[in-house]
């Protein structure tokens, strides 16, 4: 009787740990099925990145040589194909008739020479004039710019006639053309008569990293105006209904941020991506269809002394200043040394934020 009940004891937890050990096994399988496509999205999401990556920087030397365009010095050196990681790309978006503008910036927030340099190698910080082309190609505006370009080094050229009309256009090149040169996590543009914190800046956006599509700025929805001849006249008004509607939430034009992922998706989109009258609200429209987080972060858009100065003076440093009613610092060769001593970051801040 003892040796039956032993030998059904012994049966049962024979069969017990047999179905344990089966449901363990279940367990562990699907636990590393789980990890496993966990682990397969995100190798095939940053291999499918890359690939944009390669593919965008193709089809940008593509164009230029399909268009006789000269091909920008960036993209004709090699370095630049082994694609470092960068934190951020800052195109400063400028105008032929902008040398004392762009002489104001260097001598305030942007680094010149060898600090530029350290700047990439060390912080992970790329920073570029933007600018096109003539209509006149090889023109006296194009050769000034040359010389400009030999002197201090921090221009990127684009494929693109230069216009006030065509600033829509300019960004979807800018973008096209950063992406295709530098991998960063984020890509910035930023006009010549704003005053920029660096440093603030990259802290800023270094807290979003995480994040696979980001567009950060100031956002608005202003009126849409249907009348011609005034400043902003939106001809493809009627596109967004009656009179008296406003413009989807977009990010103003003095400064926003788009993560690598949305400037991938403008190079490889860009020949059937529309473009309205107004450049914000055009980068805004190509994202409203899109699984896209729009931050609206007011540090990018503080007004000039005393608002940045207060703020500075409590703490709350400000990414960039400017003056609204003049859509960037009024006067700005005159004033931007004064807002940059009342607003500035400090010198040593960019180089001793860790980002």
């Amino acid at each position: 009787m003892k040796n039956t009940m032993s030998w059904k004891s012994k049966r049962t937890e024979s069969v017990l740990k047999g179905v344990v050990s089966r449901n363990l096994t279940i367990f562990l399988c699907i636990g590393c099925f789980c990890a496993g496509m966990l682990f397969t999205d995100r190798t095939l999401d940053k291999t499918i990145s890359n690939l944009e990556m390669v593919l965008a920087a193709a089809r940008a030397l593509q164009d230029s040589i399909t268009s006789g365009s000269p091909i920008t010095e960036d993209l004709k050196n090699p370095e630049l194909t082994k694609k470092r990681k960068y934190l951020m790309v800052i195109g400063i978006n400028t105008a032929f008739s902008s040398r004392k503008r762009r002489d104001s910036v260097r001598a305030t927030w942007m680094p010149q020479g060898d600090k530029l340099k350290k700047l990439e190698k060390e912080k992970g910080i790329v920073m570029r004039f933007v600018i096109g082309h003539s209509a006149t190609s090889g023109g006296i505006l194009d050769r000034a710019i040359e010389a400009e370009e030999k002197q201090h080094g921090d221009f990127l050229r684009l494929e693109h006639v230069v216009g006030y009309l065509e600033l829509s256009a300019k960004t979807k090149s800018f973008f096209t053309t950063a992406i295709a040169l530098w991998d960063a996590d984020f890509y910035v543009k930023v006009d010549d008569d704003v005053h920029l914190n660096i440093g603030t800046l990259a802290a800023t956006l270094a807290t979003h990293r995480s994040k696979p599509r980001v567009y950060i700025g100031c956002m608005k929805s202003g009126p849409i105006l249907a009348q011609k001849g005034v400043r902003y006249h939106e001809p493809e008004h009627w596109k967004f209904g009656g009179d008296g509607n406003k413009y989807f939430r977009h990010a103003t034009g003095q400064l926003y941020a788009i993560s690598k992922d949305l400037a991938a998706y403008i190079s490889i989109n860009r020949h059937i991506l529309h473009k309205y009258a107004n450049e914000d609200v055009t980068l805004g429209s190509w994202f409203i269809g899109l699984d896209v987080e729009h931050i609206d972060d007011r540090k990018l858009c503080c007004g000039t002394p005393p608002d940045c100065e207060t703020k500075a003076q409590a703490g709350n440093i400000c990414v960039a200043s400017f003056d609204w009613n003049c859509s960037g610092i009024c006067k700005s060769v005159e004033r931007i040394k004064d807002v940059h001593r009342r607003c500035g970051e400090g010198q040593n801040a960019l180089w001793s934020t860790v980002f």
